[in-house]
């Protein structure tokens, strides 16, 4: 099995990560998440959302998106930025508008959402995805995307 690094990650496609993450146990993605390589592997994941954004499916969605990912080194936070406008998506790491939609996960959490292996409505009702804002964006988020499934 592939391990989690930042070499394998961007050598991996959406439905080999889907699998990867399935197949690692939570500790051990926590464990990572929590090292050195973090910041690179939310970059890898970040910086493939353009690609499988799903245009048809937006409409004419307008939104700014904040995706808080908890449990960085000393306790801090990293914040991405995803903007959807004119039928396109772009990402940043350094958030500069208001957001419509703020979501704050772990990182655990994180990494099932965008890789199919967790329900985001579940995880919001029981607490692992707190929402700000338009919570109806909020339920509509992972169908802008092709989520792999694993």
């Amino acid at each position: 099995m592939t391990e989690f690094t930042p070499e394998s990650l961007a050598a991996l496609g959406p439905k080999e990560f889907a699998q990867l993450v399935k197949a690692t146990p939570d500790a051990q993605i926590a464990e990572f998440m929590a090292g050195d390589n973090r910041g690179k592997i939310l970059d890898e994941i970040f910086n493939r959302m353009p690609s499988l954004f799903r245009a048809d499916r937006a409409g004419n969605t307008e939104a700014v998106i904040h995706w808080i990912i908890t449990g960085g080194a000393g306790g801090s936070n990293d914040t991405y930025e995803t903007v959807i406008e004119n039928g396109a998506c772009t990402v940043t790491n350094q958030p500069a508008r208001d957001p419509k939609l703020a979501m704050t996960m772990d990182p655990v959490t994180f990494l099932k959402v965008v890789s199919g292996d967790g329900n985001p409505m579940m995880m919001f009702m029981t607490g692992k995805i707190k929402a700000k804002g338009d919570l109806a964006l909020a339920a509509q988020v992972a169908k802008l995307f092709d989520i792999p499934k694993a």
